[in-house]
């Protein structure tokens, strides 16, 4: 029989269906050829549970993309409270940050030379009544977050703090209210009081790392206006950027993620030509995962998370909230898992 188009249109759709169920889709980008050597070797998620918010817990990766547990699940540290976050200092030292809760008046800095045990390093307690140009600021620290700059030498230390409290009426006022604040400092030890305001536009951000990439620095942020028709970015991970690290910074580009996301994760591929930008979708939900070969973007979202193995792109434990990546030798990651013991995330 002769092809006819009335046949052709006929069977086209059949054809299709046939090859989207048994064609493999592309997988993420930035992986390195087996027997390569990688640049970024591993990969350390130090976050919290569901169960166990504001808790320390490690997962582990060699690709960036397939995280397992370490330590059976268990906490790593029982001194440690916050939204962990951790940045490698000058010395080869590393720091993470943290506080008690929201309306503790401290933030409390712990160091380790292994990432397998932590000591107390500072306390700091910001003078939030004296911040300029942010008269009314409340008594509240929210998830402080650590940079060290090497063009300047200093640390910075961020953290999201309200001048609103919520009503029974309008709850979502005090999230709106949120500014990011800073402090520098050249050890983590004594800090350039008075704390600041990082960006000069007046909306609500929360959970601001910084990054730099060649002479640009990156402010990765999250959105804190609820969405509406009128503001749909809100509850959204975007990126705004600067030519210094204190700004000013420009207005934030569009949303990488949908709305409802929090707490930025960002990681280099193992090539390191590839960025992975995590977010959590919050209440510990899931975790998303966006995919550019540029900070500036276009970003496109990989398909992770379902916990079919023929589907997922991406796979972390269940049950994992919000903390920070960061990448870690091999030699780092071998000494993680033979300290604490390794699960493999079973889907």
């Amino acid at each position: 029989m002769r092809p006819t188009v009335r046949n052709i249109a006929y069977l086209l759709p059949a054809l299709l269906l046939f090859l989207a169920g048994n064609a493999q889709q592309p997988d993420p980008p930035g992986q390195v050829p087996e027997g390569e050597k990688a640049v970024n070797e591993a990969y350390l998620f130090a976050h919290m549970t569901h169960e166990d918010y504001g808790r320390l817990y490690y997962t582990v990766s060699l690709d960036g993309l397939h995280w397992n547990t370490l330590n059976r699940g268990k906490r790593i540290s029982d001194e440690y409270r916050g939204h962990p976050d951790i940045v490698k200092g000058p010395d080869g030292r590393y720091f993470i940050a943290g506080n008690t809760s929201d309306s503790s008046p401290d933030i409390n800095i712990w160091v380790s030379d292994d990432l397998v045990s932590w000591k107390k390093h500072s306390v700091y307690t910001p003078d939030l009544k004296s911040v300029p140009g942010y008269p009314g600021a409340l008594q509240r620290i929210g998830a402080p977050k650590l940079f060290y700059d090497e063009d300047s030498g200093k640390f910075m230390m961020t953290w999201h703090t309200p001048h609103k409290e919520g009503t029974k009426e309008d709850p979502e006022r005090y999230w709106a209210s949120q500014r990011t604040l800073y402090v520098l400092s050249d050890d983590l030890v004594t800090f350039e009081d008075p704390p600041r305001k990082l960006f000069e536009w007046e909306f609500g951000t929360i959970d601001v790392i910084i990054r730099k990439v060649k002479d640009t620095y990156y402010a990765i942020l999250k959105d804190e206006t609820y969405p509406t028709l009128y503001w749909p970015t809100g509850k959204t991970i975007r990126i705004t950027r600067s030519g210094s690290l204190l700004g000013p910074y420009s207005l934030p580009q569009d949303p990488i993620s949908p709305n409802f996301r929090e707490a930025p994760a960002l990681i280099p591929s193992p090539d390191d030509k590839i960025w992975y930008l995590y977010y959590e979708q919050y209440p510990g939900v899931s975790y998303g995962l966006s995919i550019a070969d540029n900070l500036n973007g276009p970003w496109y979202q990989a398909s992770g998370y379902t916990f079919f193995s023929d589907w997922d792109k991406y796979a972390l434990p269940a049950k994992v909230r919000h903390g920070c990546m960061i990448t870690i030798s091999r030699k780092e990651y071998d000494l993680l898992v033979k300290k604490f013991g390794i699960e493999k995330n079973e889907k």
